[in-house]
């Protein structure tokens, strides 16, 4: 009989992998968890991560069911309203606002809003905290040799562990899904995203609010307060080149551009945290599985951040692996296993990473004319109730 070190070994330490680690550690398994660094989880530390993660309502129930919420329900500030602008006249001003309230499907809110660096903290606390799982930095998985009962997997320190399932939760340039030969297809927008956080004067009455221009959405999500003053997370996506200009701005001078762009919703803006930059593509693997090995996250699918579907769409991946391995824990990592792994997440990637890239390019739109049928678009989808209410299901998670 063989001997494994660990049922399943996930392959990195972001949030998505650490809420993998929790999930199968909830069901009993035996996880070891590893990645390079160890968690940022100070909000003003260098290489914090000032992105905040809207966890919709099914992320939110399987965050409840691993034991993870009740760690970050008192920081959640919740989600009941989407609204979107269209600023796209020849003044940064709103023309065209259309609020899509969660009350007309649900008696709750669409998702509650945390900063990424806090999600960090409380998930490698709740792991401590679990029996039968471990969560090792400094180390990252490098190389992977499996056989049909077993994966072997090289640690970057000279170790090796043996498991039955390895979980890729690696990011974009996943190592394992290249050890595995998994293909990718990606395409690249030539944009940019700066992540921070702000405070303003106006509340932001717990609406999300995506305003649309040029260049991609700036995107203003609610937070806790901030020394007495009202405070949200912003995305703001730009052409990679405008996108650099703004990350070298002086504060007075970026607080000034900020403020304009948001077309003065919220009165001025105050900048609260460093900025962050990364580049914007759409990327999803061909395949989300190989031998004794699944990908989720951003190693399986990667959108821009549009609608909060990111994360959301790697802990549904995540949901459907762990379900998998509790229906049927004597086959965990078998290949049949891992055949109804990809095939009840596939094409539900394809059709939101397509959906996705869509909205992105439309976000972008820059001649003038477009960008009035971009917001007769909105004016005229808005309007017919079955049409909204389908889509903001959709945005849910619920199957087209």
């Amino acid at each position: 009989m063989l001997k494994f070190d660990h049922d399943i070994v996930v392959a990195g330490g972001g949030i998505a992998g650490l809420a993998a680690a929790a999930a199968f550690g909830n069901a009993g398994l035996s996880v070891l968890c590893v990645d390079p660094a160890p968690p940022v989880t100070d909000r003003a530390a260098e290489g914090a991560d000032m992105r905040s993660t809207a966890f919709l309502q099914p992320s939110q129930g399987l965050l409840e069911e691993i034991g993870l919420w009740d760690r970050l329900a008192e920081h959640a500030t919740p989600l009941q309203t989407m609204r979107i602008v269209d600023a796209g006249g020849d003044q940064p001003a709103p023309r065209v606002t259309r609020d899509f309230d969660a009350a007309d499907i649900s008696d709750r809110p669409f998702g509650w809003n945390l900063p990424n660096w806090l999600l960090r903290r409380e998930f490698a606390a709740h792991l401590d905290a679990l029996d039968g799982v471990e969560f090792r930095t400094g180390t990252a998985a490098m190389r992977l040799f499996t056989r049909e009962t077993e994966a072997r997997i090289g640690m970057s320190d000279g170790s090796r562990v043996r498991a039955r399932l390895v979980v890729a939760a690696d990011g974009r340039n996943s190592a394992m899904r290249q050890t595995a030969g998994i293909d990718v297809r990606t395409t690249r927008f030539g944009q940019k995203a700066l992540a921070f956080a702000v405070t303003h004067d106006a509340p932001h009455d717990n609406v999300s609010t995506e305003i649309h221009r040029t260049g991609g959405p700036f995107t203003l999500v609610p937070l806790p307060d901030h020394d007495g003053w009202h405070s949200s997370a912003v995305v703001w996506m730009e052409a990679g080149p405008r996108a650099e200009a703004l990350a070298a701005m002086d504060v007075v001078e970026f607080e000034a551009a900020m403020t304009e762009r948001s077309a003065g919703l919220f009165g001025p803006l105050r900048l609260v945290t460093r900025r962050a930059l990364w580049p914007i593509i759409a990327q999803e693997a061909t395949r989300l599985s190989a031998q004794r090995m699944a990908l989720v996250a951003e190693a399986a699918h990667v959108v821009p951040p549009i609608g909060a579907q990111g994360l959301n769409m790697s802990l549904k991946d995540i949901a459907a692996l762990r379900d998998l391995a509790v229906a049927s824990p004597d086959t965990l990592g078998d290949r049949a296993m891992l055949d109804a792994y990809h095939n009840s997440r596939i094409a539900d990637i394809r059709a939101r990473v397509a959906g996705i890239t869509a909205l992105n390019r439309i976000s972008m739109l820059s001649p003038q004319p477009l960008r009035d049928l971009r917001a007769q678009g909105l004016d005229a989808l808005y309007a017919v109730a079955p049409l909204r209410r389908t889509l903001m299901q959709l945005g849910l998670g619920a199957r087209g």
